[in-house]
């Protein structure tokens, strides 16, 4: 993987949950990584809903190696927030493919 590639600053978060001092969960997204990303592929693909027609955006980022980074996190990037849908390894832990749809 080049250097040069990655030209984009992406946050994956995990979200957590942690008890308040009234005994409350409270659930709270933490950042757990910022690294650089290659922007691979990005398109939007409509689709029918039981509303009539809606718009998803997905998008897939090429990063280095992470351990521990699953379909349970998420990705923020340009101020846009991104659920992971699916995580590739490149190689043997060369990198990883990062597949993402864009939140409301």
């Amino acid at each position: 993987m080049r250097a040069g590639k990655l030209d984009r600053t992406i946050a994956i978060e995990r979200k957590t949950e942690t008890v308040s001092p009234t005994g409350a969960v409270v659930s709270a997204w933490l950042n757990i990584a910022t690294v650089r990303a290659e922007i691979v592929q990005q398109s939007a693909s409509e689709f029918l809903t039981g509303f009539g027609e809606a718009e998803s955006g997905t998008i897939v980022f090429r990063v280095r190696y992470l351990a521990g980074i699953t379909t349970a996190d998420r990705v923020t990037y340009a101020g846009q927030v991104y659920d992971l849908k699916e995580v590739t390894e490149m190689g043997r832990r060369h990198g990883l493919e990062l597949r993402a749809v864009a939140t409301g």
